[in-house]
């Protein structure tokens, strides 16, 4: 390894950036899963406290890993990849390591797709999955959705702009405290999904109590995924007000932008929950959701 040079970047990677992204264009399609997720893909693009780790090998960018910085009560969280023409030299290894050691005892590296490279390195470092997140996905066509009705003490609207943000914000960070990537968010994370060509007003739903138009009780933003052939929709985020929580607002919203992105002609929805999160699972389970593909958070530590 006398060849390669890991070398940390604080900030934009300016002259590395285009470097970086074909890296993980190509390492998502040599694996048929990306390696970084959509918040790693951001922080690619504009400020963001992300540390960003190259592997150089003869000067080109050979491996790439990111470092998100410990916060609150969460641990740093790494992710890593490795161009697939420069695999089986340890780049993976050395780069999981060194963000490992960045990070501090707690970090927790992904791997995305459960890919038996990805868990060879973890072997290798002795590592164990600390936590674990499912893909699940259904058809839009069978089994047939089930019907929305949505009752009189509710109103639901479709995002009407910024001045929506205020309480977005709210009930996604009361509903989501505890979620390392989703809590915490700020009016930045919600610019940056706007930018982003996927968005779409249409596809973010907002419920109210009647009579109540200023105090949000939930919310499903769905997405598409024009990427996919064919494009297939996903349940983006569904947060509801801990304090609206027991009048089954999670399933109707659920519905409700189920109904949505089948209305929009596509055959396939997908979404992200955590394993052990038994009551989502559980309901999405019911609405004929099953676990397409898993994404396992190593740590050193149990």
């Amino acid at each position: 390894m006398s060849d390669l040079e890991l070398r940390w970047v604080d900030g934009p990677l300016d002259g590395r950036g285009d470097e970086v992204s074909a890296l993980l264009g190509a390492a998502a399609a040599a694996d048929g899963v990306a390696p970084v997720s959509e918040q790693g893909l951001l922080a690619l693009r504009g400020d963001s406290p992300t540390r960003h780790l190259l592997a150089l090998w003869g000067g080109a960018v050979a491996g790439y890993a990111s470092l998100t910085p410990a916060h609150d009560e969460h641990p740093a969280m790494a992710e890593a990849a490795v161009a697939p023409a420069q695999r089986g030299h340890g780049i993976g290894r050395e780069l999981v390591a060194a963000a490992l050691t960045a990070g501090g005892a707690e970090t927790r590296i992904w791997a995305h797709g459960k890919l038996p490279a990805a868990q060879a390195v973890a072997g290798r470092l002795h590592l164990v999955a600390a936590r674990e997140l499912w893909q699940m996905r259904r058809a839009l066509a069978t089994p047939e959705l089930p019907g929305v009705t949505i009752p009189d003490d509710l109103v639901v609207r479709t995002y009407a702009g910024p001045a929506d943000d205020a309480e977005l914000l709210r009930v996604n960070n009361a509903a989501f405290d505890w979620h390392p990537e989703q809590g915490g968010w700020t009016d930045a994370e919600l610019v940056a999904r706007r930018a982003e060509s996927w968005f779409d007003p249409a596809g973010l739903f907002l419920a109210f109590a009647a009579g109540e138009p200023d105090r949000l009780l939930g919310f499903h933003w769905t997405k598409i995924h024009h990427d996919e052939s064919p494009p297939a929709g996903e349940v983006y985020v569904v947060g509801i007000d801990p304090a609206a929580q027991g009048r089954g607002l999670g399933r109707l919203l659920t519905l409700i932008g189920l109904h949505h992105l089948r209305d929009a002609g596509l055959g396939e929805v997908l979404l992200y929950t955590e394993a052990d999160n038994t009551a989502a699972v559980r309901t999405y389970t019911r609405l004929g959701f099953t676990p397409a593909h898993i994404d396992i958070a190593y740590s050193a530590r149990g």
